[in-house]
């Protein structure tokens, strides 16, 4: 009986890890088919075709064959379009990949968040820091979303009543949008959260995001972050970790070098 067979399907490398001393597993992040596991066979070795070509927040075409768990790499090509991120806006894409390995479960299509990944990857290899913290916010809101984790931004979560535009309101990880108190750091107008709920529902809702979160994203970072901690069952992602470390050890040997300076 033939092997099914998937051919020039759409894809990102999100993870790798040993398989045997020639072989890789890669976790992939795919258009049709969501996250998948290929086991790459004899990719470690340096007459590989695959070599230079399986690198993760690259655009990729790939074929394989199976249906089981782990499917059987059979092809590899770069769709070009944009070079490797480097520096912070590398560990910024390193951040994204660990997001979609916690939060996706195998073998469920969003190709919708597949075309936003790839905006958001693109973005980073093309402006770096520039837009880095403005683009994990709106991928972390567009993630939630897709996972069924993010409240609607348009209500009290508690009453279900529209949000009044010259209230305050927070974003609290067990319990949605609530009315902010005096001492809560880190609230938003009504008008903010209704806007980011518009942008949300626009078909195409990556550059909306964009701008809804141009003049909130740094209020949106902790929210954000301790929802996808509670829902994530983590208390630090390990791409966050190491961000830390990395702008620990760079101010230590560099004390005047601006390096991440913008918290993403």
């Amino acid at each position: 009986m033939a092997l099914k067979r998937t051919s020039d399907e759409p894809a990102f490398v999100l993870h790798r890890y040993d398989w045997s001393e020639a072989s890789l597993v890669l976790e992939v992040f795919t258009r049709h088919h969501g996250r998948i596991a290929l086991v790459a066979k004899g990719v470690k070795r340096p007459t590989s075709q695959f070599r230079p070509v399986l690198l993760p927040l690259q655009p990729l075409a790939l074929s394989w064959t199976g249906d089981a768990e782990v499917r059987t790499l059979k092809a590899a090509q770069w769709q070009g379009g944009h070079v490797m991120p480097t520096g912070d806006a590398l560990l910024a894409g390193s951040y994204l990949n660990e997001l979609l390995l916690r939060f996706l479960a195998r073998d469920d299509a969003h190709p919708q968040l597949f075309d936003h990944y790839a905006t958001a990857v693109q973005l980073l290899a093309e402006r770096g820091s520039e837009t880095q913290s403005l683009v994990v916010r709106v991928f972390e809101l567009l993630l939630l979303r897709d996972a069924g984790l993010l409240p609607d931004l348009a209500h009290d979560s508690a009453s279900l009543a529209p949000l009044e535009p010259g209230h305050s309101y927070v974003l609290m990880p067990e319990g949605g949008l609530r009315a902010a108190h005096e001492d809560d750091a880190h609230a938003l107008a009504g008008e903010h959260w209704q806007a980011l709920q518009d942008a949300l529902d626009e078909r195409s809702a990556f550059v909306p995001l964009l701008r809804a979160c141009a003049d909130v994203a740094p209020v949106l970072r902790i929210p954000l972050r301790n929802l996808l901690h509670y829902h994530g069952g983590v208390r630090q992602f390990r791409t966050r970790q190491l961000m830390l470390d990395v702008r620990s050890i760079t101010r230590q040997h560099h004390p005047s070098t601006p390096a991440f300076d913008r918290e993403s």
